[in-house]
């Protein structure tokens, strides 16, 4: 195997382990919104407190994993 080679194969492996943050993201996001709605059934009158909250820890999720999936195409195409 020559160095390219290895170069390129280094470089798949690492995009694919940065794209493993999307997936997490995702799965972030599931968990965020199952949590809220099972608070909000729990104690409804809680909602409108909470709701500013749901939607911040929203974005931050998110952008971690749209961060991610940069990485991992940065990985791919820019070296």
């Amino acid at each position: 195997m020559e160095a390219h080679e290895l170069a390129q194969a280094a470089k798949y492996i690492g995009a694919g382990l940065a794209a493993i943050g999307t997936g997490a993201a995702g799965i972030g996001v599931g968990t965020l919104f199952g949590q809220f709605l099972n608070g909000a059934l729990r104690n409804p009158s809680a909602v409108d407190g909470q709701f500013g909250r749901l939607i911040f820890g929203f974005a931050v999720t998110e952008a971690l994993g749209i961060f991610a999936l940069l990485i991992a195409f940065l990985l791919l195409f820019a070296i």
